[in-house]
This record gives structure tokens, sequence and C-alpha cells, in this order.
């Protein structure tokens, strides 16, 4: 009866009960508050959900499941990886070698029209635009690092930078890259924030036009012929990699499943890219992603930084697309509706659909949403520039 009690006694101290520190209790409230917002307030469920659960397996103590430990140096040994590490290290490594984020851009192009891009080019710029949070918010954070009050390197800026571009795949594909010790704030930042474009972009877009300017009706778009929207992939993979390499991964994969979609013989393949494909690849990058979130990498001063300034990336980013928008109104003679400039960021098709309710709130009968598609389609690509930009910048 002894050996039975002193086995029951040795079982209960090797449990997570007694072995769990603050720090990782704090993190498992932290991921089951996100868990709440997924399933209950429904805000970006399809990633929020797998990357709140990574957050609470990497935090039970015992697991072992993720070692972060493992990615952090200079080099990676992926034979210990795949000898010592656990499920959700192994899974990481698509994260790491740069596998999962493309391949969601692939699926993102097979359910992207460019069609509303290419009836208006001119919308191009509205995206590139957007992307002013990027390089402003890298400024920022770079000033930050000099001043003292934390410790952020180029490298660190830049991931933090790129949650103004409104792309959970381009963010985590770039501090994947760069700062990976900083990939779960970043990761957490970024949905957060996509999930709040219908809360955080309003106010802006109200507060940088006039309602003259919001009740512009736009006329309606060209019909794109088949022979431009199979030549747009193909021209815009040529002259993104031939200018910024870096970008080519995810701009590549983003045309690769266009193409897909808009050659019409390939159907098997546009289906199994964004449905089975896609999705696989999101429940093993959510839960990958949520599992850095560690207590001793989470719980820092520095990711109350980057929360901060990922929220300051994410309003210039809109601010600058709406006051590029009104720069287009006046060239224009009037024909542009600024709040169009707000989907720049690439939050698709979210970003569109609040040009669309903010516009129809001054006049219903006015119908914004395929002009907002434009500069909301762009907004992927310049999101994916700036990425390359900031890696060629950063030696990434």
């Amino acid at each position: 009866m002894q050996v039975f009690f002193n086995t029951l006694g040795g079982l209960w101290e090797k449990t997570a009960f007694l072995n769990i520190s603050v720090g990782q209790a704090i993190m498992l409230l932290i991921s089951f508050v996100l868990m709440y917002l997924a399933i209950v307030r429904g805000y970006e469920p399809l990633l929020l959900l797998p990357i709140a659960f990574g957050m609470a397996l990497t935090n039970i103590p015992g697991a072992g499941m993720f070692h972060p430990d493992l990615f952090m140096g200079t080099s990676v040994d992926y034979g210990e990886v795949l000898k010592q590490g656990g499920l959700l290290d192994i899974l990481y490594l698509g994260v790491k070698l740069q596998i999962f984020p493309p391949l969601i851009f692939l699926g993102i192009g097979c359910m992207t029209d460019f069609g509303p891009l290419i009836a208006n080019p001119s919308s191009l710029l509205l995206g590139a635009a957007a992307q002013a949070g990027v390089i402003l918010t890298f400024l920022g954070a770079c000033a930050i690092g000099l001043t003292g009050l934390t410790e952020f390197t180029l490298k660190e800026a830049a991931s933090i930078a790129i949650i103004g571009g409104a792309d959970g795949p381009t963010a985590i594909f770039l501090t994947s890259k760069l700062a990976p010790h900083l990939l779960g704030s970043i990761a957490i930042a970024a949905y957060s924030y996509m999930a709040l474009v219908p809360v955080i972009q309003p106010p802006i877009m109200k507060a940088l036009t006039t309602k003259k300017e919001r009740l512009v009706q736009m006329e309606q778009l060209r019909v794109v012929s088949k022979k431009e929207r199979i030549l747009f992939p193909i021209a815009v993979t040529v002259v993104v990699a031939f200018i910024i390499p870096d970008a080519t991964p995810l701009v590549g994969m983003l045309m690769l499943g266009n193409l897909f979609k808009e050659s019409g013989m390939v159907d098997r393949l546009v289906k199994t890219a964004e449905n089975e494909l896609m999705n696989i690849v999101t429940i093993f990058l959510g839960a990958t992603v949520g599992a850095t979130a560690t207590a001793e990498y989470f719980l820092k001063r520095e990711t109350l930084f980057i929360i901060a300034l990922g929220l300051i990336a994410f309003g210039i980013g809109t601010a600058g697309g709406v006051l590029f928008g009104k720069v287009m109104y006046l060239v224009s003679g009037g024909k542009v509706n600024p709040l169009i400039g707000s989907a720049g960021v690439s939050a698709v098709p979210m970003a569109a659909r609040v040009s669309q309710k903010v516009g129809a709130q001054e006049n219903p009968s006015n119908f914004l949403l395929m002009h907002a598609m434009g500069p909301n389609v762009a907004g992927v690509i310049g999101s994916a520039v700036a990425a390359g930009v900031l890696l060629k910048v950063c030696g990434g």
C-alpha cells in the first residue's frame, strides 16, 4: 500500500499543477481570452483560435510540445529538432523554413479577383500609400530603440512595422526570418487588429474626409477581359521578382494561385489550394505561431510596445490610404471617393466592406465595394513588397 501511495505522490509531484509558474498561468489566461474572442466574438476565428490553443499547449509545464531554444540561435540544427523536438517543434519547421506563409498566399491567390485593380490601375497607388504605416512605424521603432526606452534592433523594428500592412501571413513570414522570438506577440497583434478593422478604421476615415467627399458616387468599372486577367499575374510576378527578389516567395505564390484561377484549366488545383490545402496549413500555422508565445518571450515590456506600435502602424496605414484618396479626388475633379483609400491595407475583403459601409451611411445608394476591392487587393501585393524591402534593408 505504501508503494501505491508513493507512486501516486510521485505522479502528483510531476503534474503541471505543482510545476506551473506565475508567467505560465498568466499566458494560459491570455490564451483563454483569445479563445473567447475567436469563438464568442468571432474575431478572426480561423487563425486566432488555433493561435490561442497553441499558446495554451506551449505554456503547460511538462507537455514538451514546443522548445523555443531549438530555434532561437543563429543557426538551427534541424536534425536535433526532429530527434528531440515535440509535435509543435516539428510542425514549426513549416514556419521556420518559410513554407506555410507562401502556401497561404497560394490559396489567397486562388480566391482573389484582381479585376477591379486591372480595371482601375490607379488604385494600385492607394495600396502603396497605405504602406506608409509600415515605413513610418519602422522609423519610429528604430527611434524608440535609440532612446533606450527599449532595445529594439533594426530587425525587430522591421518585424513590428509590418503589422501596419494588416496581413497576417506576411507578418509571420517576415518575423520568422528577422525576429522569431517576437513571432507570438506580432502574430497576435496583427490578427487582433485585422479583426478590429470595422472598429479602428471608420473614425479615421470620417475624421480625414468631408461629407461632400464621402458622398461621391464613382462610375462603374469597365469589364476586364480574360486575356488581361491571365497576363496580370505573370506580369506582376516578373516585375516584382526583378525589382525586389526578396518578395518573390509571397508575390510569386499569390500570383500562381491567381493564374490557376484565371486560366480556367486547373479547377482541381484551384479547389485544393483554396480549400483543403489552405485549411490544413492554417491549422498548422496558427498552432505553431501560438506555440512561440511562451511566458519567457511574451511577458515582457517589449510586448506592450509591439501592441502600441502595431496599432499606430495600422492607423497610419489607413490614414495614408485615405489621404492619397483625397489627392486622387482633387486630381480627378471629384470623381474618386477618398473612402476607398482606407481599403489599401491588406485585410481582404473586410477593409473593402468597411469602405462600402461608411460610404453607404452617407448615401445608401452609393456602392463602393468593387471600387474599394482594387486598393484592397493592391494592399496584398503592397504588403508583400514592403516585406521584401525590409528583408533587403535588414539583411534577413
